[in-house]
């Protein structure tokens, strides 16, 4: 994986245009792509971006390892599917604008950390309040506040 600026965005992440067909601009047509369903190629993508394995990525998203091959073959997440997918994209994006790094950041959501009772930023962000608390985390790194 070769390092990545912190310019990295959501989109990219997802596979870009190919994947996409278009990149959202704003929230809300997020949220329409959402609602539709996002490419299974966006799975793919995200596991290359980032090097998880399917069943990291599987666990990080709390979707099962063999739906997540059936939505791959299908070619479209659901709706549920692909807002944990967009949710863990965003994640990414914003630890790698604090890390500066995309290697550096990954590294980071793989490793077990005290902050987290020990456990990996990557294993809380299958729910909105784990996802909280690391981006919560992520900012008082970045403010440089350490506990």
């Amino acid at each position: 994986m070769k390092p990545v600026a912190a310019n990295i965005s959501t989109g990219t992440l997802l596979g870009g245009v190919a994947v996409l067909s278009q990149l959202p601009g704003s929230a809300l047509e997020w949220v329409n792509m959402i609602r539709r369903g996002i490419s299974s190629g966006a799975v793919d993508s995200m596991l290359k971006s980032i090097g998880l394995s399917q069943a990291e990525l599987a666990s990080a998203l709390a979707i099962p390892e063999r739906t997540l091959a059936r939505r791959k073959r299908e070619g479209i997440l659901s709706s549920e599917e692909s807002a944990k997918l967009l949710r863990l994209a965003r994640i990414v994006v914003r630890a790698t604008q604090v890390f500066e790094d995309l290697t550096i950041a990954t590294n980071w959501l793989k490793s077990p950390a005290p902050a987290f009772g020990g456990m990996t930023p990557l294993s809380l962000v299958d729910t909105d309040i784990g996802a909280d608390s690391v981006l919560d985390t992520l900012g008082r790194i970045e403010q440089g506040v350490f506990f």
